[in-house]
């Protein structure tokens, strides 16, 4: 039997898989469940998966291109990774692996790069880097390598939250003095979650007190297995400090990549991954980018995100001018109409009228996206999402302030998974870690689909904007069992919205006055933000709560009033309590029902 071919996006519901095959919602979902799948009609499956099945009903499946799949609603690594199946296999050839490095912040991951980046001054052109750019290229055994030099494992996610490839092989460095770190934990969580090769860099091997026996064991702990203990991690002893072990780890790198399909098409269609942008008074835009595909040339028009441009000029790393760039090279662009954001795919299109279409598109669709965003999956609201089979997995980040807590709160959520009519639904915690939820745990979050659940941890400034900007939800805990019940309450859509405590504002007793009918009035001038006349509140002598009631009447010189703010003066009378004393605070608030995000 001849198999039909059709193309089919990275991301596809059951129902819109058994129009495309013209076959029944049934027959796709009976397709699923032999090959270990369970989903309803509504449920989203990706490519490889809804490929499998069409195969199986006599389609040759293939992945849209890359028009679809950039304007798309998903920014799965896995996509990007695939768009090369579009490119004639015939025209494929193997291209520079691009590597990022990850680490804890002291562990030496920029001496590193320096000392990778100092081997490839000395082997190129006289004069060395004129600038620095945010990658460069080695050549090692007559082979180049591409490294990217990013400030950390939270951009290496901002990058890959954007749907960009943005590596090929993870270098993880780990002091052989400190061994595995928090933050050690966290980068490799990022990396695992790209689903890239990770090499572990065992760095500082020249101090005396290095142990890199213990270090071996305690990334066995977190699940990379050194090769020598018939893992399969490639641990490379290095010191960027005395330069020891660098060619073991470029060697490494090639032959992690040489297992691994690094591939391009440098005459096929041109996109790759903005690296950084700014803005230069003298010069205009200058974009680094990494091509992935193809040849950019002097001319090429380029899209990226909402911003499009003209090549103008270009620069190697090296700052020397350069009239083509090939795949895996990093270059430096001029020509853009605005700064595109680091993260952003690029590829080439034909002219300056269709990249203007194309960008106003896209606008528009960001405005639809930005509603669609504030309906990010909650505790409260997750049974809804399971209901309408847009989820049947819970993600969870996990942060509390000793390892003590952590582990037995991972455990039990490990355990935990619901049933209900569709199916199975299952938590995974995505990350773990001791400490306060930082900017890097909400990141993740957003690009994982996660919730983040904080015991005895709390976020810091940066995570909090964070949060609100990703729309990520946040829940804090200071009692185990309340976070484990809240979690299953939220697995059987039990969850309710919690009451929060909104203070509004703050007045200072000056004087009291007695009135006929209506008792003691607190002569007051409010200090901090404003009383209201339908608030509670609470009368506070020092630090002790001596009344809490409601407004029985709030006047501003003779007249009744709403609302009187800081800076004024006020006559406030309590309903059922006259006993007011000279300085005592009024402290006004509401009661709020709200779930628990920032």
């Amino acid at each position: 039997m001849t198999e039909k071919t059709i193309e089919l996006p990275g991301i596809i519901s059951v129902r819109d898989l058994a129009e495309k095959i013209d076959s029944s919602p049934i027959d796709i979902i009976k397709a699923l469940m032999q090959n270990g799948v369970m989903a309803n009609i509504n449920q989203q499956v990706d490519f490889d998966t809804a490929a499998i099945v069409a195969s199986e009903l006599g389609y040759e499946a293939t992945l849209e291109m890359i028009e679809q799949v950039e304007d798309g609603e998903t920014g799965e690594i896995a996509l990007w990774r695939r768009l090369i199946a579009n490119e004639d296999e015939k025209s494929l050839k193997v291209r520079p692996p691009v590597i990022t490095v990850l680490g804890h912040v002291d562990h030496g991951k920029t001496s590193l790069l320096d000392a990778i980046r100092s081997t490839a001054v000395q082997e190129g052109e006289v004069g060395g880097i004129t600038q620095h750019i945010s990658a460069y290229q080695v050549t090692h055994d007559e082979r180049l390598i591409t490294f990217l030099d990013t400030p950390g494992h939270a951009a290496f996610t901002a990058m890959r939250s954007r749907g960009a490839q943005g590596a090929d092989i993870v270098i993880l460095v780990v002091a052989a003095d400190d061994g595995v770190m928090p933050q050690t934990k966290e980068a490799y969580s990022h990396a695992k979650a790209a689903q890239v090769p990770i090499i572990v860099a065992l760095n500082k091997m020249d101090k005396d007190n290095a142990n890199p026996e213990l270090v071996k064991k305690q990334l066995a702990d977190i699940g990379l297995v050194p090769d020598d203990w018939d893992g399969d991690t490639i641990i490379v002893p290095v010191s960027a400090k005395a330069n020891t072990g660098l060619e073991d780890l470029l060697e490494a790198i090639l032959l992690v990549a040489d297992n691994t399909e690094i591939l391009a098409n440098p005459e096929g269609q041109e996109f790759g991954t903005v690296i950084e942008a700014k803005r230069n008074r003298a010069k205009g835009v200058e974009t680094t980018i990494l091509v992935q595909n193809g040849t950019v040339n002097i001319g090429d028009v380029l899209i990226a995100g909402t911003t499009y441009g003209r090549v103008k000029a270009m620069t190697d790393y090296f700052g020397k001018s350069v009239v083509i760039a090939e795949p895996s090279q990093p270059i430096s662009v001029m020509g853009f109409n605005d700064v595109p954001v680091a993260g952003d795919l690029f590829r080439s299109v034909k002219n300056d009228k269709e990249a203007r279409l194309i960008v106003a598109d896209r606008i528009e669709k960001q405005k639809e996206a930005a509603q669609a965003k504030s309906h990010k999956i909650t505790l409260e609201n997750l049974f809804d999402h399971v209901k309408a089979g847009n989820v049947r997995e819970l993600r969870l980040i996990i942060k509390a302030d000793v390892q003590g807590s952590l582990e037995p709160i991972v455990s039990s959520l490990q355990e935990m998974s619901a049933t209900d009519d569709e199916g199975k639904i299952k938590v995974t915690v995505v990350h773990s870690g001791t400490g306060n939820i930082s900017e890097s745990d909400v990141m993740l979050a957003g690009t994982s689909g996660a919730i983040v659940l904080g015991f005895n941890a709390k976020p810091d400034t940066a995570a909090q904007k964070t949060a609100e900007k990703e729309h990520v939800s946040i829940r804090y805990y200071d009692i185990i069992y309340r976070l484990i019940e809240d979690v299953e309450k939220a697995l059987k859509g039990m969850l309710q919205p919690e009451e929060k405590e909104v203070v509004l504002g703050k007045a200072e007793v000056r004087a009291i006055f007695k009135v006929r009918k209506l008792g003691s009035i607190a002569g007051c001038r409010v200090i901090d933000g404003e009383i209201r006349r339908n608030a509670k509140v609470r009368v506070m002598r020092g630090k002790k709560e001596i009344f809490a009631g409601e407004i029985g009447s709030l006047k501003h010189e003779k007249d009744d009033v709403r609302e009187v703010r800081k800076g004024f003066e006020c006559g406030i009378g309590v309903k059922n309590f006259s006993d007011f004393e000279e300085n005592d605070i009024i402290e006004c608030y509401t009661i709020e029902l709200v779930s628990a995000e920032l």
